[in-house]
């Protein structure tokens, strides 16, 4: 499923986020969503999150829903 809507997105599931220097390659970094940071409903490129572990980027694909 593609993390472009904000309602698909709950604390605890599991994503693929995409890193702001991992653009250009493409590289997807995985991780549990800690928060939300994005406020609008829907978004192009992906909703912007926080991972438990601290690192932010756009979720481009989500794992698990719980």
């Amino acid at each position: 499923m593609e993390g472009t809507r904000r309602a698909d997105i709950k604390p605890g599931i599991d994503v693929l986020i995409e890193l702001t220097e991992d653009k250009r390659t493409g590289r997807l970094t995985g991780g549990k969503v800690k928060e939300i940071l994005t406020t609008a409903p829907i978004h192009p490129h992906g909703i912007k999150v926080k991972l438990e572990n601290g690192l932010i980027g756009r979720i481009k694909e989500i794992i698990e829903s719980n």
